[in-house]
């Protein structure tokens, strides 16, 4: 490996990097304060490597991008970057072969009808119509008629022009992004509790902690290299305690294993509360001086003693006590959740009772003590700082605040009379489809045909809609259903920053050129809003432009990216906001000087009550089904699922069971709900709970977990309660299979990705104690 320092446009000089001292692979390139590591090549069969970042999840890992001579990207290497050094899951490693995959699309597709079937076009008759759709649409139905669905995959750039390109060259009041079906639960909960947005503390406190509290996040799965924190804390002597209805790898390890039913978190945070404040255990000169609320979050605490809680739990009173007087005399102690306890109806108030506890017990703001929300999405943090969320603008402004609004129209160049109001959530816009109150859309970067609850309603709502165009890489099911496809360029054919599940910003390369006919998100929103007559407002050459007006558009608030520029992050490996200046580190740590960001500077508890979820139990439907990830696929499945290796590594979705139903590993499970009813091969483990079935949620109908979820939302966050609804289990005769993934007209389906599908057994897997083994 040498170092072959290159001019470019905006960086002509370089400081010499000794590679005896910081050789690829070996060590932090910014640890050696040499130049920015997208200067070192390797010198062999002519091979570069490119430093950028993983697009999966929320931990960002740092990862190099393989490229041959050709320019094409080829392969994958792990980077010592400080975030993951050296390690990568299943999907990381197999995340660069979706780059020039078969299945790539390389050519708008279109069709007048959904009659009609698909045919390619070119960018411009694929413009004009959309365009011409978009208007005849308003100019009938009115502005609002017309809504954008963004994503939290995309690079915060990118995200940023969803926001504004619904607002200024649509004109519409209706925008929202996938990132709802996430964190916003998290979210919610911050800003009342904090008010900031994101995690308390960095990764790396964790290896400082004497006692680990993980609800709801199956990390060994969902966030695999962040495992290397859990197990570098236990190796300090950390106790771990983990809240799951499943005994899941990370679970099996812990020192407390909790398995509450479904839907009952914070009933059981709020008795360890009980606990906590009736054995003295509460520090009551850090709650006297930083918190308000505290006496009625105490009083409400009182109503939920062990044995009341353990009643709804499902658990032993006793555990209860054992997590309270285990995380309360910890000297450190840190808290982390993650969809567990998000996903649903009082996902909200769920993360407020983990808050209150964390604040009783003073473990708030210090290195190994606090409090954070692990991302799921690559950009879940980024992508709702800048404006796609519905009730959002740059900076994590409110769209409701006079004065956030006339900052924001002074920046874009509008009238305050211009910007629409704050619209609707994702699944609430889905129910405005079906109404036909919204009569077109965009996406860009989400596949709700998976991703979204009641799979009935969702076809319902977009079948209605006259008018739908998508941009997608791959066809995904949703994208399938669209008048227009536009092909746009992964993550490895464009430059961007994301923000991960600590706040830290991190800036990933351009590997590759995408494929002649493919067009970034950027120019394709930047050419729509042109012939929307918004031209002006976007003229937006790269990602660096937009990162430019997004830094300025940040800078003074909450979420202040005004210091952080893509050379800082080269040299640093990145940098956590609030950044306000461009000589400023960063704010790894929040809190640390005892005050929030509300303007009193104090933590304000909320008074928690315990409810039951949307979905009733009953004598047909008596036991909760929850679902969740599995560590080869991700999200909707639509990478991942084109993967061969990742597809023969889980091939299918199953129904985890316990073995007191009488299935066998392998057979027939039919899992009815209110919605519906689909079969899938038992897994029989002991690892969960016997009240409880649990499916992963990757794959379309009919082997869908989401034709069976609720679509009840959070009325604070709007999050949809993926985590409970009421169920029952029979026995069936035939295991429902699993369709391939949606290709172009003309494309044949990958065969090295479909061999597996036909499995019927589930995977050998890691979810637990007990699980069964494929003969």
């Amino acid at each position: 490996m040498t170092a072959e320092p290159r001019a470019t446009a905006d960086r002509r000089t370089f400081i010499p990097l000794d590679p005896s001292l910081a050789p690829p692979g070996t060590r932090a390139f910014r640890d050696a304060g040499g130049i920015p590591a997208d200067q070192w090549h390797a010198d062999q069969n002519g091979e570069t490597l490119v430093p950028t970042h993983c697009c999966f999840c929320g931990v960002q890992c740092g990862m190099y991008l393989r490229v041959d001579r050709g320019g094409k990207v080829f392969g994958v290497e792990p980077r010592n970057h400080d975030i993951n050094r050296m390690r990568l899951c299943p999907k990381g490693i197999n995340a660069y072969q979706q780059v020039n995959h078969p299945d790539r699309l390389t050519a708008p597709l279109m069709r007048r009808s959904r009659d009609e079937e698909f045919r390619e076009v070119s960018w411009e008759e694929a413009l004009d119509f959309t365009v011409a759709e978009v208007r005849r649409i308003q100019q009938t139905y009115g502005n609002d008629a017309f809504g954008l669905l963004g994503g939290a995959s995309l690079f915060s750039e990118k995200t940023y022009l969803v926001g504004k390109f619904a607002r200024v060259a649509l004109k519409s009041r209706h925008v929202d992004y996938n990132g709802r079906l996430c964190m916003v639960s998290a979210a919610g909960a911050n800003k009342l509790a904090f008010g900031i947005d994101r995690a308390g503390n960095p990764f790396s406190d964790i290896l400082l902690t004497d006692c680990l509290l993980i609800a709801g996040s199956n990390v060994g799965e969902c966030f695999p290299v962040m495992t290397q924190y859990v197990w570098g804390a236990r190796d300090r002597g950390a106790s771990l305690i983990v809240i799951d209805p499943r005994e899941t790898a990370i679970a099996r390890t812990a020192d407390i294993h909790v398995a509450l039913k479904p839907g009952t978190d914070s009933a059981f945070f709020t008795s360890v509360l009980n606990v906590v404040i009736a054995e003295g255990l509460t520090d009551e000169n850090y709650l006297a001086a930083h918190a308000t609320g505290w006496e009625e979050v105490k009083a409400k605490a009182a109503e939920y003693p062990p044995s009341r809680a353990a009643a709804i739990c499902g658990i032993p009173a006793e555990q209860i006590v054992q997590v309270a007087r285990t995380f309360a005399r910890a000297p450190k102690a840190m808290a982390w959740h993650a969809r567990g306890i998000e996903h649903h109806s009082q996902g909200v108030e769920n993360c407020l009772s983990v808050i209150s506890l964390c604040a009783a017990t003073g473990h708030i703001g210090k290195p190994g003590a606090g409090y954070g929300t692990i991302t799921g999405q690559g950009n879940g943090q980024g992508g709702r700082e800048h404006g796609q969320k519905s009730d959002l603008l740059p900076g994590g402004r409110s769209i409701t605040n006079p004065e956030h609004r006339r900052q924001i129209c002074e920046i874009w160049g509008i009238e305050e009379s211009e910007l629409p109001p704050a619209g609707t959530s994702m699944m609430e816009m889905v129910w405005q489809m079906q109404r036909r109150e919204i009569r077109g859309l965009i996406g860009i970067c989400n596949n709700p045909f998976v991703s979204l609850p009641n799979y009935q309603v969702v076809k319902e709502g977009y079948d209605a809609t006259e008018f739908h165009a998508q941009f997608d890489f791959f066809l995904s099911e949703t994208a399938a259903n669209a008048h227009v496809v536009f092909p746009v360029t992964t993550w490895a054919e464009d430059e961007g920053v994301m923000a991960n599940a600590e706040a830290r910003v991190v800036k990933h390369n351009k590997a590759q050129d995408p494929p002649p006919g493919v067009r970034t998100d950027t120019w394709v929103m930047c050419e729509l809003a042109r012939r929307l007559g918004a031209g002006d407002k976007f003229d937006f050459p790269d990602s660096r432009s937009v990162f430019e007006e997004l830094r300025t558009a940040s800078a003074g608030t909450v979420n202040d990216y005004y210091g952080i520029t893509y050379e800082r992050l080269e040299e640093t490996g990145g940098i956590a906001w609030p950044c306000p200046t461009t000589d400023h580190p960063g704010t790894p740590r929040l809190f640390e000087d005892g005050k929030t960001y509300h303007p009193d500077g104090k933590i304000h508890l909320q008074v928690v009550e315990w409810h039951p979820p949307m979905d009733p139990y009953d004598d047909e439907h008596p036991m909760s089904l929850t679902t969740g990830r599995t560590v080869a696929h991700f999200l909707s499945g639509n990478q991942t699922r084109r993967l061969g290796a990742l597809v023969e590594q889980t091939p299918r979705p199953w129904a985890e069971i316990h073995p007191s139903h009488g299935f066998r590993n392998g057979e027939p499970v039919r899992i009815v709900t209110r919605r519906g009813s689909e079969v899938f091969p038992a897994l029989v483990t002991e690892a969960i709970r016997p009240d409880t079935v649990f499916v992963p949620y990757h794959w379309p109908v009919p082997t869908a977990a989401n034709a069976l979820t609720i679509d009840a939302l959070d009325p604070r966050s709007k999050i949809p309660e993926y985590k409970v609804c009421a169920c029952r289990i029979e026995h069936a005769d035939r295991i429902d299979e699993v369709p391939a993934p949606p290709v172009a007209p003309g494309h044949v389906a990958y065969p090295e990705t479909q061999v597996s599908r036909t499995d019927p057994l589930p995977p050998t897997s890691p979810q637990g104690r007990g699980t069964s083994e494929r003969s």
